[in-house]
């Protein structure tokens, strides 16, 4: 009976914790405040990161960012790679001419400033093929075989003439140097933080990504984002609480090099063309006889690279029939692409992602389409509601759809003076007008519309770390949180690019805004799977230790290894930016922009 008694009690105080348990589990907490109270800056380890959110290619961050050994450290300044003693030369015998689709291949040598073969690999070189009076061009793949010698290896994609081209971005000594600055200093920038109080008072302080980069001495200001989880960091104001931050904008580009280290990133070896080691040769199309193996070696290349069937010109070899199961295409004596399928998110993307002719990128994984006028650009675009979140080179995409549809541009030419008039009254509402906001213009948000076609097109930066003007801390969104309020559909589109501003922190910090914004895009595709989401590659521009090349491609491996999965499009910015004669700039021009634009609106309008 006793015993009876006894499980009963316990039976009694094991419920009670039970329900203790489920309330303090399942009990709302208190709305907090988006300011909370300082924090010491000993209580927050900047280098921590959710690897269970994260895709499993994030996780292993030394494999998602192998880079071949750069030879350590060597004071030695001459004993580096020189892009003028550097050579490279074909791998096989020269011919006159060389048969459309087929590779071209060569061997590169890396030297350093007295000649010597380098016995490391670790160099950044860029190829290109070129044919500059087609206004063509493609990027090389560069095989880095860790020994000082590199495989080059360039697509022959158009007929007619063309050039080899390598420039050495940076020896592998400077790239010793971004590797060891990226992955060992907590920041290369930092920023201020502009806080007022209501009667008046203003103070300025340091904010970045974690406490000890803010360079306070006692507490910090800690922001965290209650939906992406994104913190900011600010040294605490003398008098003023932390809840008084109204600004923000960039501070200083701190110093992180030694004199030996900027002698490596000086402009005389950075992005410099190495002497011409190839002659320009001929490309024509395959003789009749020959298209049949041409046709299978291009349907293994479809197969085996691009994963879907071959068509194609005169830019490839076009067959004028495909029967699924084939073993080659039937060819006409035209030339062109192989057949791609309409451009839908999840395509397998590789290397080459398309090249240029006339101007015009071709995508070589999907049939992306022109928009050449803004008519065009506005029948794509009716009824949509485009979201654009990220950096400048993002922006550049909404300026140019606002600058390229203005209704003046709508009226056809011929029109006589009788006629004009009524073609006015009827096409003067035809525009993406922008709609003023009254914002700091370098982080949005903007804004265009065209109210006959229902269309919205909105652009703003993404949150911290954004170097820009001051501009008010309530304008900073992070892209997380837009993309939680967004109930998404077959109408909306979400356009992502972000990494420049990333470049100037360790990978941990871009991984760790990663990890939220997938999570984001991911819950929005679950919830509305018709939403298009795209995300845009970082773009080739800058070459110091604050913004590099080689940093912008970690970026890139880390952008496409944190999307793995879904259903997302993809816009290879960088080699659109790569891939032409053109100097390198992170605001490109508006001849790439309208193709990287172009390649947007065949996603959006696939047929």
């Amino acid at each position: 009976m006793g015993c009876s008694k006894g499980y009963r009690v316990l039976t009694v105080e094991l419920v009670f914790l039970v329900l203790v348990f489920y309330l303090m589990m399942s009990w709302p907490e208190p709305v907090t405040r988006w300011i909370p109270q300082p924090l010491p800056a000993a209580a927050y380890v900047s280098e921590s990161v959710n690897w269970d959110s994260l895709p499993q290619e994030l996780t292993n961050l030394t494999s998602l960012l192998y880079w071949p050994p750069t030879g350590g450290h060597n004071s030695d300044f001459l004993a580096s790679t020189s892009p003028k003693t550097s050579t490279y030369h074909l791998a096989g015998p020269a011919q006159a001419t060389y048969i459309l689709g087929s590779n071209l291949e060569a061997i590169l040598v890396a030297r350093d400033h007295w000649g010597r073969p380098k016995a490391h690999g670790g160099d950044l070189f860029r190829a290109q093929l070129l044919g500059p009076e087609l206004k063509a061009g493609v990027p090389g793949e560069v095989k880095d075989l860790e020994n000082g010698t590199y495989l080059l290896s360039f697509p022959l994609l158009w007929a007619g003439r063309a050039q080899v081209q390598v420039r050495l971005i940076h020896s592998s000594e400077a790239v010793g140097v971004l590797r060891r600055v990226w992955r060992e200093t907590r920041a290369t920038v930092d920023f201020r933080g502009y806080f007022q109080g209501t009667n008046g008072i203003q103070e300025v302080v340091t904010c970045n990504v974690d406490p000890q980069s803010t360079g306070a001495r006692g507490p910090t200001c800690q922001y965290k984002d209650v939906v992406s989880g994104e913190i900011w960091f600010c040294a605490q104001p003398p008098t003023l609480p932390c809840s008084a931050l109204v600004g923000h904008s960039s501070g200083r580009y701190l110093k992180v090099t030694t004199p030996h280290d900027e002698l490596l990133l000086a402009g005389n070896v950075t992005d410099q063309k190495l002497p011409s080691g190839i002659a320009a040769f001929l490309v024509t199309p395959a003789e009749p006889g020959n298209r049949n193996d041409m046709g299978q070696k291009l349907t293994w290349l479809a197969y085996s690279v691009l994963r879907f069937e071959p068509k194609a010109s005169n830019i490839l070899g076009k067959p004028s029939l495909w029967c699924p199961g084939a073993h080659s295409p039937v060819w006409d004596s035209e030339s062109a692409l192989p057949s791609r399928p309409p451009c839908h998110p999840g395509h397998l993307s590789l290397k080459p992602s398309g090249f240029y002719h006339q101007d015009r990128w071709h995508s070589t994984f999907c049939s992306s389409r022109s928009f050449p006028t803004a008519d065009s650009i506005l029948s794509c675009l009716a009824g949509r509601m485009v979201y654009m979140m990220g950096d400048s080179t993002l922006r550049q995409w909404w300026e140019y759809l606002r600058d390229t549809v203005p209704w003046m541009k709508l009226r056809p030419s011929g029109l006589h003076n009788f006629q004009l008039m009524s073609h006015l009254t009827s096409h003067t509402t035809l525009a993406l007008k922008p709609v003023d906001l009254h914002v700091t213009y370098q982080a949005g948000p903007l804004m265009a519309v065209e109210t006959t076609r229902g269309t919205v097109l909105h652009w703003r930066a993404h949150s911290w770390p954004l170097r820009s003007l001051r501009t008010p801390v309530a304008s900073l969104h992070s892209v997380a949180r837009e993309l939680h309020g967004l109930a998404g559909g077959p109408y909306t589109v979400v356009v992502l690019g972000m990494g420049a501003h990333f470049t100037t922190f360790p990978p941990s910090v871009f991984t760790r805004r990663l990890a939220g914004i997938r999570k984001a895009v991911k819950a929005l595709l679950d919830r509305a799977p018709s939403t298009l989401v795209v995300i845009k590659l970082a773009n080739t521009g800058y070459k110091s230790v604050y913004g590099s090349d080689w940093l912008t491609l970690q970026v890139n491996r880390l952008l496409r290894a944190a999307f793995v999965g879904l259903r997302v499009a993809f816009v290879d910015a960088w080699e659109m930016t790569s891939s032409l004669a053109l100097p390198d700039s992170i605001h490109p021009g508006r001849l790439i922009v309208r193709n990287e634009v172009d390649l947007l609106l065949s996603f959006i309008c696939p047929t």
